[in-house]
This record gives C-alpha cells, structure tokens and sequence, in this order.
C-alpha cells in the first residue's frame, strides 16, 4: 500500500510525548511551579518598567520587549504539557496545534534576536556611551523591534506554508507539544529533507546572531582593556546578566538542532529534554537575572517589598 493510500483525515492530534514516563504527576507540577515562575517574574518586570517612568528608556524596552517574548514562548507549549500531565487531556485539535507550532517558532527566533539587539544595545553604551542617547532612542528601539518581530514572522510562516499541502499517515505526536519536527513526522512524506531545511534556516539564525554577540563582546572586551579598573567592574557587572541569558538560550538548542544534523545521536527522551529545556529555561532565568542584577529593577523591588512589610 502506497503512503499516498495510507493518509488520513486530521482533524485531532494525539500527544504521545509523555507515554513512558514514569512519575507523569510529579513531572507536571514541576513544569507547572517552572511555568507559573517564569509568567509572575516576566510580568512583574514588565510591569515595574511601565509603571515608572524613570526606566522608560532603551535598556529598559528591551528587558521589557525581552519578558514580553518569554511570556509568549514559554506559553506556546506549557498549558499544552501541564494538560497532557496533570489533566490526562493528551490531545489537540489540528488548527491549535499549528497555532502551537508557529507560536513556538517565534519564540525561538525573538529569543536570539532581542539578544542580539541587546548585545547591541551594551556594545554602544559601553563603546560611545556620550553618543548613546542619540544613536539609540526610544522611537528607534520600538521601530527596530516592531521589524525584529516581523522578520521573525516571516521565518516563522514557511512551516505552515510546508505542512498545510501535506497529506498525513499518524495523528499521533512522538512528542510533547506540537513542534515543527513532531507535526511533519505525521506526513507522509520523507522528513529528513524538511528537517535539513528548517535546521539551515534555525542556524542561520542561531549562528548569525551570537556571531554578532561574540563580535560585540570581543569589541567591549577589547575597549574593557583600555579602561580604568573602576570602569572594568561596572563594565563587567552590566555584561554578566546578558551573558548567562545568551548562555542559557543558546547551549540546549545547538545541542538539540545543529549538533544533530551532524550526526550526534540523541534518544526520543533526551531530545525531548532538551527540547523543554531550551523553551522553560530562559524563559525562568531571564527575569531573575535581570529583576537582581539590574540596580533599578531591584531598587523597585525592594521598594514595594518594603512598603508591603512596613503595611503588615
């Protein structure tokens, strides 16, 4: 029987994912603790920037921007396991799970570009911090992040655009949630030469990207050398918090997605770990990093902390 026989209407998919778990219960609450962390923290930063004019500046609407992409990613896909763990509601219905798909995409896609336009954002004011009012204002931020999110879309829409036309032979998702790899090994057609395709377009973006950070760092560094001692450690203060988020992002998916397609075999659960990884991860550790490490951010904790504790 051809596989052209063999595909079926989809209208529903099944998650399959977590089947072989042992401990479903105790990994849901985990991810949902993770997931109801990572939106609290992004929120509150997002709304300590809004809510004090004093951060409405450049720095601040990227942290901003930055909370607003993990809030969006890490939402694609955790209501979806949480439900499969916790409720036994293991499926999706066809339109929700593309939904999923390409929701997820764009997140992976702003994650590296925010970095990037922060790396930026650190290279100037460090480099020409007299001229960084002028060369970066507010209107500019906004602009260049407005064409950041639509560039990611226009990455984003070739998945659609390649699965809608395809016929199926399974409804059933070999993992958690509703990813580009999980949906096209549904088709009926060889995935190999579409997983070749979306891994050029995801290290083209992934290299091009800390490419640029590594530069921008290598620039600071360079200038870093040059300066006073007291410049250094303000320097490297300011540099550390974009640095374990560009580490936090990057690591799991190049082990994930370029180190695979060069012939490093990983197993269905480790693939799938590292898959949960790359979204949960920087979504939790981004707003914490930059909540204690940003002086302003914190001062404002504080604050309100304080008047709570002085009202109880």
């Amino acid at each position: 029987m051809s596989l052209q026989n063999a595909s079926i209407n989809v209208t529903h998919f099944i998650i399959g994912g977590f089947d072989t778990l042992s401990r479903p219960i105790a990994v849901g609450v985990a991810i949902l603790i993770t997931y109801l962390l990572a939106v609290l923290a992004n929120i509150a930063n997002i709304m300590f920037i809004i809510s004090d004019k004093r951060l409405h500046k450049p720095m601040y609407l990227l942290i901003c921007n930055l909370a607003v992409v993990d809030i969006v990613y890490t939402s694609s896909c955790s209501p979806t396991m949480i439900g499969v763990l916790l409720a036994g509601v293991n499926t999706i219905s066809y339109v929700e799970c593309l939904i999923q798909m390409c929701v997820g995409a764009l997140g992976t896609a702003m994650e590296s570009f925010v970095l990037a336009f922060m790396a930026l954002d650190r290279f100037i004011a460090i480099i020409y911090p007299f001229q960084y009012h002028s060369y970066l204002t507010n209107t500019r931020v906004l602009v260049l992040t407005f064409i950041l999110w639509f560039v990611a879309w226009c990455f984003v829409c070739y998945m659609p655009a390649t699965v809608v036309p395809l016929t199926h032979c399974s409804s059933r998702l070999k993992y958690s949630f509703c990813d580009f790899a999980a949906v096209i090994r549904t088709t009926c057609v060889n995935p190999e030469k579409y997983f070749n395709e979306v891994a050029i377009v995801t290290f083209f973006i992934f290299f091009f990207t800390l490419v640029f950070i590594c530069l921008s760092y290598c620039a600071i560094l360079l200038f870093v050398k040059l300066s006073s001692n007291n410049e250094k450690k303000k320097m490297g203060s300011t540099l550390v918090s974009h640095l374990i988020c560009v580490t936090v992002n990057y690591c799991p998916a190049f082990v994930r997605i370029v180190f695979t397609r060069f012939g490093v075999v990983l197993t269905l659960e480790e693939r799938q770990g590292l898959l949960i990884g790359a979204v949960l991860g920087p979504c939790l550790v981004n707003p914490f990093v930059y909540s204690l490490r940003t002086k302003e951010i914190k001062q404002k904790f504080y604050k309100i902390f304080k008047k709570f504790h002085t009202s109880d």
